[in-house]
């Protein structure tokens, strides 16, 4: 029996169908709303290369290990009866397994709600050349990391698949990859708009379009899968995205600001240009570091900043600025004031554009992005802004600290001008 390729796989992923298949990258993250067919796309790869690939397995993850059975166990089970090879394959669910009766070939099935146990696993023949993350948004990304450390060993030419929906909350690592991949990694959105009709079948569209006509966002977020946000993020007028050195040739306002770090929290070190008459801000530089001693900050502080330019710091530590400045360092203390946290993220949250570089400064890019208010429990928002992974926008708040005080001023003068 043949099976034309066409059949399975939606027109949107027969681009990353020829790169899995040429092995253009490693890692594959396949996000998309409702009906993007990502989670039929993915078995049909990993089945077509067990049958190509003698010394193939695989392995299929999830978060909670209770949910295998109803999602990608059933998902392999379809792809296999789809292409038609139902009559090569064994598979069980106690322990859950399909096996590639020619040569013994195993699909595995595990949770990782201990991601240690998987560390355990051994295989009698060949090695894991194909893992797939369900819901992969679900997982932590040290997880992740730990997991594939143990699973890519012993073989090559590993094709590694996370597929989820896009998360809300962007403090999710998915949406920094997204954005901004590593290096061998390979990014993917697909919705049901590219889908052929009769493969979902007419009520799927029709819910779909109820769902817009009613609630565009959350048609938007569940079924285009798009960003969508919480509604809790603090920063609206962020643009990721390469700063060149041309651009950053042409910056005459630069300035710098010091967070210092304690125990596990990393010391945070921006640069910047400030437009203000056009009220942008360009992040293109950071050092980002835990346990980092004074000595050596002081020593990359004065590799960045060759003409020793002054760097406004937290004044909550006035001995390691002392000592920064004995180290060379032109480190001044912010002067801070009631309410300075508040008006300084006001006055960042104010900006026409705050561009980041990603590239240069993915911590940044990632505290910046994520950064969202705490829920009240009721629908709504505490008032307040969480003080935690938010040590680059606390170096960015010192270093245009004077910025701030003469916007605050112009403010106030407006404000007695229209009294008289």
């Amino acid at each position: 029996m043949q099976v034309a390729l066409t059949d399975l796989i939606a027109p949107g992923f027969y681009g990353v169908h020829h790169s899995v298949k040429n092995g253009e990258a490693t890692h594959f993250l396949l996000g998309g709303g409702r009906g993007s067919t990502k989670s039929s796309f993915t078995p049909t790869e990993i089945i077509l290369g067990l049958i190509e690939d003698p010394n193939a397995n695989a392995i299929a993850l999830r978060k909670v290990k209770d949910t295998l059975r109803e999602s990608v166990y059933e998902s392999f089970e379809w792809a296999i009866d789809k292409l038609g090879v139902s009559h090569l394959f064994d598979a069980r669910v106690s322990p859950m397994q399909i096996v590639y009766k020619p040569t013994g070939q195993k699909i595995i099935f595990r949770g990782a709600d201990n991601p240690i146990k998987i560390k355990s696993l051994r295989l009698r023949k060949g090695f894991f050349k194909y893992v797939w993350y369900e819901e992969a948004d679900e997982f932590a990304v040290e997880d992740i990391r730990s997991i594939n450390q143990t699973l890519l060993r012993g073989g090559d030419g590993y094709r590694v698949f996370y597929t989820y929906n896009p998360p809300k909350s962007r403090k999710r690592w998915v949406h920094e990859y997204r954005k901004n991949p590593p290096r061998d990694w390979l990014t993917h959105h697909s919705d049901y708009r590219s889908v052929p009709r009769h493969w979902l079948g007419e009520q799927f569209f029709l819910e779909a379009e109820s769902l817009r006509d009613r609630n565009d966002q959350a048609y938007r977020h569940e079924y285009l899968g798009e960003d969508t946000g919480t509604g809790g993020e603090v920063f609206h007028n962020l643009t990721l995205r390469r700063i060149s050195d041309e651009e950053i040739a042409t910056f005459d306002r630069i300035k710098r600001g010091l967070d210092f770090g304690f125990a596990a929290h990393p010391t945070h070190y921006a640069v910047m240009h400030f437009d203000a008459t056009r009220r942008r801000l360009f992040i293109f530089y950071e050092l980002h570091k835990a346990g980092l001693a004074n000595g050596p900050l002081a020593a990359a502080i004065k590799t960045e900043n060759t003409a020793n330019r002054p760097v406004t710091a937290d004044s909550a530590e006035p001995r390691t600025i002392n000592e920064l400045r004995n180290l060379g360092v032109n480190a001044i203390g912010a002067k801070k004031g009631p309410d300075s946290v508040d008006h300084g993220m006001k006055f960042l949250e104010d900006l026409n554009e705050i561009v980041i570089d990603p590239v240069r400064c993915p911590n940044t890019a990632r505290e910046f992005d994520g950064y969202e208010l705490d829920p009240d429990g009721n629908g709504g928002w505490k008032a307040g802004y969480p003080d935690r992974d938010n040590h680059s926008i606390d170096a960015v708040r010192y270093a245009l600290e004077a910025d701030m005080k003469q916007a605050k001023v112009k403010v106030g003068n407006k404000a007695k001008i229209g009294v008289r």
